[in-house]
């Protein structure tokens, strides 16, 4: 067979196929950075030699195979290896490493994932190094591509992969997935990182851009996955139907402009059905039969729901919004879930009643910093007729968030009320 270019097709076998390899060879060698280091050289070897031979009829048991292969070469000649996998208490056994192709296809490597994404989101390791090794590790991205879509410098994202690495080998992070209290706190962590990463790609921290709409659907992917490997857990199919109902609005939260597109005056016969479809089935998954043990990210699905089976902006029910809101205050605490319940109040209320919420968490000082609350709160002020006051809140607003296309829109309200 002739030379041709296989570079794509090759880049989108590792995309999907890269998470399940790492584990895989995870599992064999017990260290993460040992596990990509043998996958790479897998890649490297498809690189090689399927502009030659062709693409394999099933590519991701044919890199298993390779990698496979590549871990027992390097047992059988490197003795330092063999030490450190000693060291380690692992024990390679040739049958492992030299698995032929068939068995490799029969080989089912759920557990293999689920394990990897309680390592990836180990508490030894900080917020973001979580992130960029979940990303790294199970979505698949490149380092600069992680770093484009977080606005910090490639070799920032590469030295947090690097070290969090360092971290579990050092700190001998078991490949497993823990149990009892420690299994949930855990699951805690990989939902939690899941969310961090589609938020910023719903709405991105900073930047000209407004929507990061390949970080979404990272999350999504790997909150399918999760589901499918955790069916008894309520709050994974509660996550996934939060994402899937924020991300069916995505064709109408912006402009042709690239400008963001407030909530109530979105085109909806341009959300996506079938996303708000998904987000229905996940959102039964997750409720339990006792009402007061919903889980935090059932109560947000529960809430984007609501916007999703609105006809229109009107239809909204806001004072099932507000409860359900109210729900989540109580499970939560946080100030930010307390604003969102202002809006909601207002909305069912009235803005009087939303602006006393507004003004105890002005008070409390938790969300000083926090662009939203002014911008929340000069919404309030001007339905109150209060203008002069509304347009200080959007300038202040604009002043605080770090995002570009944001920051247009808070000044764009401002000059709105000026014009009054």
């Amino acid at each position: 067979m002739g030379h041709t270019d296989v570079t794509p097709e090759v880049e989108a076998v590792w995309r999907i196929e890269s998470a399940r390899l790492i584990a895989v060879l995870t599992r064999m060698v017990g260290d993460v950075g040992l596990a990509e280091e043998f996958a790479q050289d897998a890649l490297v070897s498809a690189l090689e030699k399927w502009p030659e031979e062709g693409v394999p009829r099933k590519p991701g048991a044919w890199l298993t195979t390779v990698a496979k292969r590549r871990v027992l070469d390097r047992w059988r000649r490197d003795e330092r290896f063999q030490r450190h996998m000693v060291e380690l208490g692992r024990d390679l056994v040739e049958h492992d490493g030299s698995a032929d192709f068939d068995a490799v296809l029969e080989e089912d490597y759920g557990d293999d994932l689920l394990k990897l994404m309680f390592v990836c989101c180990h508490p030894v390791l900080s917020t973001r190094a979580r992130i960029a090794l979940t990303l790294r590790m199970l979505g698949g991205l490149t380092t600069d591509e992680i770093a484009r879509a977080f606005l910090v410098p490639e070799a920032t994202v590469a030295q947090r992969i690097v070290r969090a690495k360092r971290t579990l080998a050092a700190k001998r992070v078991p490949f497993e997935v823990p149990s009892g209290e420690e299994r949930d706190a855990r699951l805690s962590d990989v939902l939690e990182v899941l969310y961090l990463v589609f938020n910023e790609g719903y709405t991105a921290t900073s930047g000209d851009r407004w929507l990061r709409p390949e970080l979404c659907d990272e999350a999504m992917r790997l909150g399918r996955i999760l589901v499918a490997l955790t069916p008894s857990e309520p709050e994974a199919p509660g996550l996934l139907a939060l994402m899937e109902f924020q991300a069916s609005r995505f064709r109408a939260r912006v402009g042709v402009d690239g400008a963001p597109v407030p909530l109530a005056e979105q085109d909806r016969s341009r959300w996506d059905r079938l996303l708000i479809g998904r987000g229905m089935k996940a959102l039964m998954a997750s409720l339990p039969e006792d009402p007061a043990e919903r889980g935090v990210y059932s109560l947000q699905a529960g809430i984007a729901a609501a916007h999703a089976v609105a006809v229109t902006a009107e239809d909204t029910d806001w004072r099932a919004i507000a409860a359900l809101y109210e729900a989540l205050a109580r499970r939560t605490g946080s100030p930010v879930v307390e604003l969102n319940r202002a809006v909601a109040v207002s909305m069912a209320f009235g803005p009087e009643p939303a602006l006393r919420i507004v003004d105890a968490l002005r008070d409390s000082g938790a969300l000083a910093d926090y662009h939203l609350l002014p911008a929340v709160c000069g919404d309030l002020l001007r339905r109150l007729g209060r203008e002069d006051e509304a347009r200080a809140e959007y300038e202040r607003a604009a002043r605080l968030t770090r995002n570009e296309r944001e920051r247009e829109l808070m000044l764009e309200r401002a000059r709105s009320d000026e014009r009054r």
